[in-house]
């Protein structure tokens, strides 16, 4: 291999072209092979790119230097190489130079362009097609990033260069060449992308903090490229119909955004972003009938490649397209409905089988676009196409689109007939749903299909969504064209989601028979469905008559929901899974209208009670109590509590199930526990069955709650099929917020919102990482994308001594989780020329590989003596002749010179970055809080602004000042679930949830309880917080690693403003305070003041009402800290006895609690004294 090498070499320092392209071509072989060819990259960039060379040779030195990293050194080597080509007589070798541009680190690229602007202006006027070509295509590749965006914010002159460059890209649409042409409208399109999306940027790992000026900036190129394009559509559609057909597809995406733009009115928003000082008559002013023209125009031109083109890809793109263009205002479903067959040919023919899940996506995305015949018809057809895709997250969205349209149908279709229109055929959810092959998948018991779960999971979740209140929608689009159909079909009314659900639950009934391998996410949700409905149709009081005011239709849907009830009974037997056994049972026995059972057929088999009873007996004796089938515990609980409630509301019932459940009782199966359940529960059906009038003991009314709630974590669960659960319950809710709820767009919350927007984030403060003599200045700030798991460093290195230094090394080197992109130790960043107090920038990214502290370690290298120092000449009499010779001494370096190394603090990434805020309901918290294995417990302290008694939490204006040590919680990646202010001097607990980058679960509950000062009763005022601050994780690991460094965490969280206490000292600062308070009290008591004259009756009965209430508020700020709850008994019972009812002082609120606290204290000192004693003893 190195012979190779070397053979390579040899050829690249050669002279003749031939030689230097297969050398070329060769290490191009060998880097396709995976070998390291730095050092052939190295000789390429010495030897071909800083040296005059051919065209072709240039170009494969530069497809070599891509495929490899180079150091900052040979960086400076290829920019100056690019500097000399960019000048050159022949335009290939400066085509060739150009291209290279977009590889070039963008530390470096701003002073290139800005050195060589006057060149790249003179390429666009070239008469070479080739060089216009490729000033076009890199510029529209580079002009496009976030880096540059952000370099333009910090220069004007380039910032004025780039949008003139823009300018000569939009013209370059209608250049000459078909080549150029082409490549514009890709760049144009890629402006236009970008402006939405920032695909290309993430592509390019660019972690950029979005700025109001670097958004004004982008604005106004796409701004002023919407108004080209718009004036000059005309010639760029005929330009575009020139073009070889391969190429059309390029033009269609830039003409139909401009024109959709202008036509729905988002280009007078973007001009708003972009502030641009362009006065009001260069902005184009179209009529609405001027804009539905061009869009009309647009279609025209777009059409014939839907039925006429062979290229898939070609319809696919001009279908998407049309497609937006029929959401326009003024679009027609015509429109949509060309696109939407066009595309669906395309999945007929095969042909474009790559895009299978894109194809999909689009139909479905635009289902609401069609006329309602058309979405009838398609129905069927898309639910086969859903289920053949083979990406969860693809089949997901489809299914959850799908849903929303048949519920969107169903609505849409009832409400205009109830308007008097002709009903059409096949709307209803029911027929939406009958397509054969769907039918036996819902039928079938053991099917293996997961599809089905989704398609059950997905139907109930958008029922529950449609339920909610439709989002308000501002601005117009595709979204509002569903919630105005839903809004119509709802009449906006309460409960008119309630209709298209009764059917939904109609066509999942057969779900409860599954057998589905354990899982059961998709049963639970269906089951949640029919309790909320059987609890707002109140089905326990049976089918309501007209004469009670029922309106026609509720009689109806209550008299299918009591069938639906009688058959899932029936069903009962049928349950294949042990698990939904118990809770189906649960669902229909707290429903089911037991008053309207016929009392003649109470010994048939076939009555439902005597169904329920045996399926509640198969329950309680069931022996298979293995983990996978039977949660044996919560389903004994269910059932116990249905029998609860059934027996004590019909006295049938009650005589059916004391006999199970003292059978039961009896039974080895039934642990002590459950048998004092058992015995309780007998106790009451036997009450209620002597005193009927008092039937409320035992029963109370349904709450159209379906008690039986998922854990949220994989982590506790040993069998797969509850691990599946929660990774499909994931999936089905993911896809359903995203369609009903959606997180409005960055650009969206702009155009809305304005500048004022929170997306526009204040760039993080910086740290200085020298100190105050050092010879550089260095400060650096990071940015974090959880999205990758990475992290980057930026870092501002200002040369504060009086020399020129023309060379600076940054090293980085790496602790903790961190590792590089690269796999190398340490990072170098090589800087040039750094001028006295001119600060320069540079930024480095890292990977986080788990959740671990980690810090970045940045040297500073700097040579004072570089370039002084020269190397030996080569004296040798032949060196005007020997070429070799002359190459070597052009080659040679001047020497570094000793290095001065400069070690900066380590920049400590904070452990809370690792972490992203987890959206949970305090309901689901509080269940998941007991049940998370890793825990670790701390106290912190903090003291606050303000006296103890103006601090209380009980202000009733502005914010209290008793929380300011945890002001800064508010801007780290938490999701605050709840606060629980106490109304006493300060008491509160705060809850916190959050999850790591990997997916980890850390719940944080803060307790808070003002501290006491010692001298009360002098005047001190309360100024110190004490917080206990609990952390309960789903993995060990994070507790450990925050328990590591524990006042490292608190400064993370709190920015420096709580204190870490060890329990050592909190143990011996309250036995210190007790002590001084003893003394305190000693001195008081000895001191008795003079008897006051006696108050009137009702001053002494306000006194004691104020009195009470503050010992209660004591009682609740007792049980945040442990040491303080063996005071609360004692605080009535002494002020029971020192005071009593006839208080002779009349005292302040704040008087009473420090008299009660006193007590307190008293008793807590007893007790310790006793503890001593009973110690010594």
């Amino acid at each position: 291999m190195d012979i190779l090498f070397a053979q390579i070499q040899a050829d690249l320092r050669s002279n003749d072209a031939l030689r230097q392209t297969n050398a070329l071509l060769q290490a191009l072989q060998q880097c396709a092979a995976g070998r390291d060819v730095s050092l052939l990259a190295k000789s390429a960039v010495e030897e071909i790119v800083a040296s005059p060379a051919s065209a072709v040779c240039k170009k494969l030195a530069f497809g070599l230097i891509r495929a490899t990293r180079l150091t900052a050194d040979l960086w400076e080597i290829v920019c100056t190489g690019i500097r000399t080509d960019l000048d050159f007589p022949d335009p290939d070798v400066t085509a060739a130079a150009v291209s290279i541009l977009a590889s070039i680190p963008s530390y470096r690229l701003g002073k290139l362009i800005s050195d060589c602007n006057k060149e790249i202006s003179n390429c666009f006027d070239s008469p070479s097609d080739n060089l216009r070509l490729s000033i076009t295509e890199t510029l529209g590749c580079i002009l496009a990033r976030d880096d540059l965006v952000t370099l333009c914010e910090n220069n004007v002159n380039l910032l004025d260069r780039v949008s003139n460059w823009w300018t000569r890209i939009g013209q370059n649409m209608l250049d000459r060449a078909d080549s150029v042409s082409k490549v514009a409208f890709e760049s144009v399109g890629r402006l236009f992308k970008e402006f939405d999306s920032k695909r290309m940027s993430r592509l390019a790992g660019d972690k950029l903090v979005d700025s109001e000026n670097s958004l004004a900036i982008r604005s106004n190129w796409v701004s002023s490229m919407v108004d080209f394009a718009w004036k000059k559509r005309n010639a760029l559609m005929a330009r575009s119909l020139v073009l070889p057909v391969e190429s059309f597809k390029a033009t269609v995406f830039p003409i139909v955004y401009a024109v959709k733009a202008v036509a729905s009115g988002a280009v007078e928003v973007i001009r708003k972003l972009s502030r641009s000082s362009r006065g009001a008559n260069d902005v184009v002013d179209s009529g609405n009938a001027e804009r539905f023209v061009g869009v009309s125009d647009v279609v025209t031109h777009l059409v014939p490649f839907l039925e006429s083109s062979l290229d898939p890809a070609l319809i696919f793109e001009v279908g998407i397209n049309m497609l937006s263009l029929a959401d326009v205002p003024g679009g027609k479903p015509e429109w949509a409905s060309a696109s939407i067959i066009a595309i669906l040919t395309l999945w007929d023919r095969q042909e474009y089988s790559s895009a299978r899940e894109s194809i999909v996506r689009a139909v479905v995305t635009n289902l609401h676009l069609l006329d309602l015949h058309m979405q009838v018809s398609l129905f069927k057809r898309l639910l086969l196409m859903v289920r053949n895709l083979r990406a969860e997250s693809d089949r997901m969205h489809a299914l959850a689109c799908i849903c929303r349209t048949a519920l969107c149908v169903d609505l849409f279709a009832k409400e205009s007939v109830r308007r008097g229109q002709k009903p059409l055929a096949g709307t209803d959810i029911a027929s939406l749903f009958e397509d054969a092959r769907i039918k036996d998948d819902l039928h079938s018991v053991t099917s293996k299909s997961l599809f089905r779960e989704e398609l059950v999971a997905s139907l109930v979740e958008s029922c529950f969504q449609l339920s909610l209140p439709l989002p308000e929608q501002k601005n117009s689009g595709t979204e509002s064209r569903v919630i105005g159909a839903l809004a119509y079909g709802t009449g906006y009314g309460a409960l008119n989601w309630t209709e298209p659900a009764l059917e939904v639950v109609e066509v999942c009934r057969p779900c409860v028979k599954w057998d589905c391998e354990g899982r059961i996410y998709a049963i639970d949700c269906y089951l949640k469905l029919l309790v909320r409905l059987c609890h707002i149709y109140d089905t326990r009081g049976g089918v309501k008559r007209v004469k009670d005011g029922a309106s026609q239709d509720q009689i109806l849907n209550e008299t299918r929901l009591q069938n639906l009830q009688r058959e899932l009974v029936k069903d009962l037997r049928e349950v294949n899974n042990p698990r939904i056994c118990a809770r189906l049972i649960w669902a229909i026995g707290e429903h089911i209208d037991l008053e309207g059972l016929d009392p003649l057929l109470a010994d048939d088999p076939e009555d439902p009670l005597n169904i329920i009873v045996s399926n509640v007996h198969k329950v309680l004796f069931n022996m298979d109590s293995s983990v996978t089938t039977a949660n044996r515990l919560q389903d004994i609980q269910a059932i116990l509590l249905c029998a609860q409630r059934l027996g004590s509301r019909h006295p049938r019932a009650g005589q059916l199930l004391t006999k199970e459940l003292e059978e039961f009782r009896s039974n080895s199966l039934a642990d002590s526990v459950n048998k004092h359940q058992c015995r309780l529960i007998l106790q009451r059906i036997k009450y209620v069955t002597g005193h009927p009038e008092s039937r409320w003991a035992g029963v109370s009314e349904t709450r159209g709650d379906y008690p039986f709630s998922h854990h949220k974590l994989t982590v506790q669960f040993y069998e797969a099929s509850a691990a599946q659960d929660r990774k499909l319950e994931g999936l089905v809710h993911k896809a359903i917020l995203e369609l009903w709820r959606p997180d409005p767009s960055e650009l969206t919350l702009l155009l809305t919102k304005g500048i004022d927007s929170t997306l526009l984030k204040v760039p993080p403060s910086a740290l200085t990482l020298t100190g105050s003599s050092d010879p550089c200045y260095v400060e650096a700030y990071h940015l974090t994308d959880a999205s990758d798991g990475r992290i980057t460093l930026h870092l501002k290195v200002l040369n504060l001594t009086e020399l020129e230094l023309n060379r600076v090394d940054i090293r980085v080197g790496l602790s903790g989780a961190l590792y590089f992109m690269d796999g190398s130790p340490q990072a170098v960043r090589q800087l040039r020329n750094l001028v006295s107090q001119d600060p320069v920038l540079c930024s480095v990214t890292v990977g986080v590989s788990h959740f671990e502290r980690c810090a970045l370690w940045v040297q500073v290298l700097y040579y004072p003596f570089y370039g002084s120092g020269v190397a030996g000449d080569y004296e040798g009499d032949y060196t005007e002749d020997d070429a070799q010779i002359m190459r070597q001494k052009r080659s040679l370096r001047p020497e570094l010179g000793e290095p001065v190394i400069l070690r900066c603090q380590p920049y400590k990434i904070p452990l809370t970055e690792l972490l992203l805020p987890h959206k949970i309901s305090p309901v689901e918290y509080f269940r998941l809080w007991p049940s998370l294995p890793a825990i670790v417990e701390y106290t912190g302290a903090y003291t606050y602004e303000g006296s103890g008694f103006t601090a209380t939490a009980a202000q009733q204006y502005g914010a209290s000042p008793f929380l300011s040590g945890l002001k800064s919680l508010s801007s780290k990646p938490f999701h605050k679930v709840c606060s629980h202010i106490l109304r006493t001097v300060a008491g509160f607990q705060l809850c916190f949830a959050a999850k790591t980058w990997y997916g980890g679960f850390v719940g944080m509950m803060i307790f808070g309880a003002s501290e006491v000062s010692r001298n009360v009763d002098l005047g001190d005022e309360t100024t110190t917080m004490m917080c206990k601050f609990v952390i309960r994780a789903s993995d060990a690991s994070i507790t450990k690693e925050i328990g590591s460094d524990l006042q490292g965490w608190l400064d993370d969280l709190t920015d420096g403003g709580v204190e870490y206490m060890p329990e050592e000292e909190v143990k011996v600062a309250a036995v210190e305070r007790l002590r001084i308070s003893m003394e305190r009290i000693a001195l008081l008591k000895a001191a008795q003041p003079p008897p006051k004259p006696p108050k009137s009756d009702d001053e002494e009965e306000e006194e004691e009402e104020e009195e009470e209430e503050e010992v209660e508020g004591e009682g609740e700020d007792k049980k945040k800290k442990k040491k303080k709850k063996e005071k609360e008994k004692e605080n009535g019972e002494e002020d029971g006895k020192t005071k009593g009812p006839s208080t002779l002082s009349k005292l302040t609120a704040e008087e009473v609690e420090h008299r009660a606290l006193q007590a307190a204290v008293l008793q807590e000192w007893h007790m310790l004294c006793k503890a001593r004693s009973t110690k010594v003893n």
